[in-house]
């Protein structure tokens, strides 16, 4: 099952600068794993929106709390939702 969080960032730039390759390669191992349906940042510094799969909002609590970005206080608060993938449009789709 599908979980989209929709997670708010620190305004701090240098921190969550700092952190960031340690939280893309712990999302790299999510992918890995099968954890990891899609994730980016939005584009006015607000946060990020991550699609996790697991089998429950609690598995996906322990996914953000073991992300470096959660120990290194960029994660300031966030929303775990069960989430439905309806209709997806391959032509906008970022290109491998």
């Amino acid at each position: 099952m599908k979980f989209a969080a929709v997670i708010e960032y620190s305004q701090d730039k240098v921190l969550v600068d700092t952190h960031r390759p340690a939280h893309r390669a712990y999302l790299a191992t999510l992918i890995e794993q099968n954890q990891l349906f899609a994730a980016g940042p939005t584009d006015d510094g607000f946060g990020a929106l991550i699609i996790y799969e697991a089998d429950s909002a609690e598995t996906v609590e322990s996914l953000i709390k073991s992300d470096p970005f959660f120990a290194a206080s960029v994660f300031l608060k966030w929303t775990v939702r069960p989430w439905k993938m309806g209709l997806f449009n391959a032509n906008l789709a970022p290109k491998a």
